[in-house]
């Protein structure tokens, strides 16, 4: 017997069959899905010290448990003493296993350990059916162990549905246990 995400399990148990019972749905094909989640972290201070990026980098692997790559600018921008080319930021994109295993951790542990968290702003989404949230501390994931810590950043988190609307993205995450504010 293989493996199954207990959420992506709960995606074909229970998910499909409520949405397709909410929004009419003639075939389970019309019934909207994650698709990828996209997480990424600017580090400004990386212009100034290197090894900034090598701990990013080390703490987005850790998080999400995929190889994080580093970013790079796309132009000069003399302010910020930044050149083409420079490293400034990383990023991982997760698919199929991994990103629902992620999402699970997300939503059971990392979230309820947001500091005065009331619930995730339904703000975020993009007219399109995805959805992006800010995290303003990557301590709040428990893979990172506080104490070895250089500077406390913030991340974004991008959740990339198949939905054409928003409606109907937001009833996806709301199903998978995201904890939208309630108005």
């Amino acid at each position: 017997m293989t493996y199954v995400p207990r959420l992506k399990e709960k995606y074909l148990n229970e998910i499909v069959p409520a949405l397709m019972e909410e929004f009419q749905y003639t075939t389970v094909m019309q019934v909207p899905r994650l698709l990828k989640i996209s997480v990424n972290q600017g580090v400004g201070d990386a212009v100034a010290d290197k090894k900034l990026i090598d701990f990013a980098i080390d703490e987005m692997t850790n998080v999400t448990g995929q190889k994080a790559v580093s970013t790079k600018s796309r132009k000069d921008i003399s302010n910020f003493k930044v050149r083409i080319g420079n490293q400034v930021g990383v990023r991982v994109t997760l698919r199929g296993e991994r990103m629902y295993e992620f999402l699970d951790r997300l939503i059971s542990v990392s979230v309820p350990r947001i500091r005065d968290f009331r619930g995730i702003s339904d703000k975020g989404f993009d007219g399109r059916g995805n959805y992006t949230f800010g995290v303003t501390e990557q301590i709040i994931f428990p893979e990172i162990n506080i104490d070895k810590i250089n500077k406390i950043t913030g991340m974004d988190i991008t959740f990339v549905t198949s939905a054409p609307t928003d409606k109907e993205s937001h009833a996806l995450l709301k199903a998978f246990g995201l904890p939208f504010k309630k108005h």
